[in-house]
């Protein structure tokens, strides 16, 4: 299921857990879980990248089961991936990771990002718990050396 975000003033950080709030309510995690999850679970897709908006998809590894009404499918290429451990409660420990990747590893790391979509994977269990484990795949090339 996709809704548009907007990244402006930080804006997806507010938009998203609430979307996803709304998910756990209203049945779509329910169903995506129906339609056939793998090992990745319910996972987050941010994708479609624009200025100042983007993706947002609720989504599960399409086994080729039927796609529930009202849902979509979104072809994911093969990358590379750089993938970043989150452990505590959400949403606040997946998104001081996101903000981290960015400001911290990035700079750093000998790899951009590559042009392609970025995945929340969540770990099964209580995402309150302080020990709750998610983790952040962010597609990647390596930096060309000047």
């Amino acid at each position: 299921k996709r809704i548009n975000v907007s990244s402006k003033d930080g804006e997806n950080f507010r938009i998203i857990p609430e979307f996803c709030n709304r998910c756990s309510q209203d049945g779509t995690c329910e169903a995506l879980e129906k339609s056939g999850v793998d090992e990745m679970g319910v996972m987050g897709i941010c994708a479609n990248f624009k200025k100042e908006s983007f993706d947002y998809y609720m989504a599960v590894t399409h086994t080729g089961n039927e796609i529930p009404a009202g849902m979509e499918t979104l072809a994911i290429p093969k990358f590379t991936w750089a993938v970043f451990e989150a452990v505590g409660p959400m949403p606040d420990a997946i998104q001081d990771i996101w903000k981290r990747i960015f400001s911290e590893w990035f700079p750093t790391s000998g790899y951009e990002h590559a042009d392609g979509p970025e995945l929340e994977v969540y770990e099964p269990g209580d995402m309150s718990k302080p020990n709750y484990k998610s983790y952040v795949w962010i597609p990647v090339i390596r930096t060309a050396h000047k």
